[in-house]
C-alpha cells in the first residue's frame, strides 16, 4: 500500500502506486493517477483529470488539475499530465485543458517553482525551469531546456523556443526564438544563450552557427521574412539554422525585436 497519512482525503477510485507517499491533509480526487515514488506533500490538492508520472514531487499547498479559467469551458473531460521527475513547489497552480487541446502538459525533469500558474492547454517541454511567481495565460508553448526568470508574465498563445532564457519580470507578448536570451522592457533579443548552450554540450561550431543565424535575423537590417529566406538559401544552411527558421515560420504572434546583441 502507498504511504498515506491518516488525515489525507483520498478517493478509493484514484490510482496510486504502492511506492507513492501522500502527506497530511492532502486531497486526491477520483480520476487521478499517481505514479511510482511520487511524493505529495501536506495540503496539496490533486484534482480530477490529473496524471502524474514517476518520481514527481508536489510540495505543500500546490493545486494540480483544477478546472481551466476559461469561460468557454463546459466541464468537458480534460486532463493535466506531469512527466517523470518533475518538481512542483509550494502553492503552484496547474489547470487542466479545454476542448482546444484536451490537456495541459508538463514534461519530464522540470522545476516549477512556488506560486507559478500554468494555465489551460499550455505545453511545457522537458528540463524546463520556471522561477517563482511566473504567470502564464492559456495555450502557451515552452520548448525543452528553457529557463524563465521570476515574476514573468506570458501572454496567451506565446511560444518560447528551446534553450532560451527569459529574464525575470518580463512581459512576454511575442514569441521568443530558440537559443537566445530575452530581456528588457519591451522584451528584446539580448544575444545568444551561449553559456547555457555550452553547459548543455553545444560545441563551438554549433555556437557559431547560431550566432551567425541571429546576426542575419536581427543585425542585418533585413526584414525578418527576408532574413529567413536568405538563411534557407544559404550554402551553409545547418541544423541549428533550420531549427531557428522553422520556429520563426510558425510564429503567428511574431518574434521579439532586436536589442543589444552579444
Amino acid at each position: 500500500m502507498a504511504n498515506i497519512h491518516s488525515s489525507a482525503v483520498i478517493s478509493n477510485k484514484a490510482e496510486i502506486a504502492d511506492s507513492a507517499a501522500i502527506g497530511p491533509f492532502c486531497v486526491i480526487e477520483d480520476d487521478v493517477v499517481i505514479g511510482e515514488n511520487c511524493v505529495i506533500q501536506s495540503h496539496a490538492v490533486i484534482k480530477n483529470g490529473s496524471r502524474l508520472g514517476k518520481n514527481v514531487n508536489v510540495f505543500h499547498g500546490a493545486i494540480l488539475g483544477s478546472p481551466p479559467q476559461d469561460l468557454k469551458f463546459k466541464n468537458e473531460k480534460t486532463f493535466l499530465e506531469v512527466g517523470d521527475n518533475t518538481v512542483i513547489r509550494e502553492f503552484a497552480t496547474l489547470n487542466r485543458g479545454t476542448e482546444a487541446h484536451w490537456k495541459t502538459e508538463v514534461g519530464q525533469n522540470c522545476l516549477i517553482m512556488s506560486y507559478v500558474h500554468v494555465a489551460h492547454d499550455s505545453i511545457i517541454g522537458n528540463n524546463v525551469v520556471i522561477a517563482n511567481a511566473v504567470n502564464m495565460a492559456g495555450h502557451v508553448e515552452i520548448e525543452d531546456f528553457v529557463g524563465i526568470g521570476g515574476a514573468a508574465l506570458i501572454h496567451q498563445f506565446v511560444r518560447i523556443g528551446q534553450h532560451s532564457f527569459v529574464g525575470g519580470g518580463s512581459k512576454i507578448n511575442k514569441d521568443v526564438p530558440p537559443f537566445i536570451k530575452a530581456m528588457g522592457e519591451p522584451l528584446r533579443f539580448g544575444g545568444t544563450n551561449a553559456i547555457g548552450l555550452s553547459r548543455k554540450g553545444y560545441n563551438n561550431e554549433q555556437l557559431r552557427n547560431i550566432k551567425k543565424a541571429y546576426q542575419k535575423i536581427y543585425l542585418s537590417g533585413l526584414l525578418v521574412n527576408k532574413a529567413v529566406e536568405e538563411l534557407k538559401n544559404s550554402d551553409n544552411f545547418n541544423a541549428e539554422s533550420k531549427i531557428i527558421v522553422e520556429f520563426i515560420e510558425k510564429a503567428e504572434r511574431g518574434i521579439i525585436r532586436a536589442g543589444a546583441a552579444k
